[in-house]
């Protein structure tokens, strides 16, 4: 089976898009989405956080959740805002922030290629969060946060990108309240579709930039159905999972910040000496974003530091020990601030580089943390570089920008 193919997707009428879109489930937490559902029945929220709808105690994991989501789902479906196109297509989804835009393909991507290690991964998953992605398909029979993919750029479909979003008019541009345009074409001409499938077929590989969860429990629900239907095909919708795949020439990796609660015992002055024994430490009288790799901002009792790693420390043919990531904890958190486990000290918090580096000086000023760290971003070579080699990265070491919507196109399964 190819690599990708097209699919029929659900998606609401351009008449309620403006009514449909939604953040990614997992950027809000649950009281945020209930604030923002307030005069919005018909927002994706009420699909991908169905607790909003029931009591304040409710367990977000329980089935009553679940089942919820189901049945605001169906209560969509009947009231026509959402209807699932009649034949095949493969979509054009464009984003754009500021002067940033990016043109990406909707399509459903092969599990046997994902299984295979040909869709690419760099993460671990947490087992809980893997399960909550799978009792959500389950439950709505559809995959509706699509997994964000990227491949090497060809020059094969960046014509054809350019070809459709030139001479085709979208099917809507809508731009998000926080200001991201969302943008999307439908491409159902039959020789673009084939051009497209064989185009991506030929590639060595895909790689999956945002989605870890919603991948591997794409799988497990192909897995369980398979095992359910002894007269399976293999060309089951189940078999396949909802993807936006982006060129890595037009991808944005932000920074991923650190902040400490402590400085492990240690007075100011002393964690400053034990930092000079690997860094040149250099104050700022502003703020220190970092211009190249190896080079960190540190904010500490009001004052902000330029650390610059020395050379000889840095590996050179280890693609994860390389990371900015890496070596900050490698030469500061684990043996300076005594934090071994990333995924589970509570004593740090990661803050993405969207928020800037004034969420960095607020969040020391207010006494909440001791200590923040402003890091280069990881470059989407290191991330490629990682992924070939089968190994993974540290926990939060990409903050990819813009976010794919919820709820514009899902996959019925």
């Amino acid at each position: 089976m190819p690599l990708i193919r097209p699919f029929t997707a659900l998606r609401p009428l351009p008449s309620h898009v403006a009514d449909v879109i939604a953040p990614p489930y997992d950027v809000l937490n649950s009281e945020e989405a209930r604030l923002r559902v307030e005069d919005r029945p018909w927002s994706f929220l009420h699909i991908s956080k169905p607790e909003i709808d029931l009591p304040l105690d409710t367990d977000p994991y329980s089935k009553a959740v679940y089942a919820k989501g189901a049945e605001n789902l169906q209560k969509m479906l009947k009231a026509g805002i959402l209807k699932q196109d009649a034949k095949p297509c493969y979509y054009l989804y464009g984003l754009k922030m500021g002067h940033h835009q990016q043109i990406g393909l909707v399509a459903v991507a092969n599990i046997a290629d994902y299984n295979k290690n040909r869709i690419r991964k760099h993460e671990l998953t947490r087992p809980d969060k893997e399960d909550d992605r799978v009792r959500q398909i389950d439950a709505l029979n559809a995959q509706t946060g699509p997994v964000f993919l990227t491949y090497k750029h060809h020059p094969t479909i960046d014509k054809l990108v350019n070809t459709v979003t030139t001479t085709q008019s979208p099917v809507f541009n809508l731009t998000a309240e926080d200001g991201i345009v969302h943008t999307l074409w439908i491409v159902d001409d039959s020789a673009h579709i084939d051009t497209i499938t064989t185009t991506y077929d030929a590639m060595d590989c895909l790689y999956i930039a945002d989605g870890h969860h919603r991948s591997a429990a794409a799988a497990r629900v192909a897995e369980q159905r398979q095992q359910s239907n002894p007269g399976h095909t293999g060309e089951e919708a189940y078999h396949y999972f909802l993807t936006v795949i982006f060129p890595d020439n037009q991808m944005q990796i932000l920074d991923y910040n650190r902040v400490v609660k402590d400085l492990n015992g240690l007075t100011p002055e002393a964690f400053l000496e034990r930092v000079a024994q690997h860094f040149e430490v250099i104050p700022s009288n502003t703020a220190v974003k970092p211009q190249q790799q190896s080079q960190f901002g540190l904010f500490l009792n009001q004052q902000w530091y330029q650390l610059n790693l020395h050379s000889d420390k840095i590996p050179k043919d280890d693609p994860v020990a390389s990371l900015d990531v890496s070596l900050l904890t490698q030469h500061i958190l684990t043996p300076i601030l005594g934090i071994t486990d990333l995924r589970r000290d509570k004593r740090i918090d990661f803050v993405g580089g969207i928020r800037g580096l004034g969420e960095l000086e607020k969040r020391v000023n207010s006494g909440e943390m001791a200590v923040a760290f402003a890091l280069y971003p990881t470059h989407l070579s290191q991330l490629m570089a990682v992924a070939d080699s089968e190994q993974v990265m540290p926990p939060k070491s990409t903050w990819f920008e813009p976010k794919l919507a919820d709820g514009l196109v899902s996959h019925l399964l």
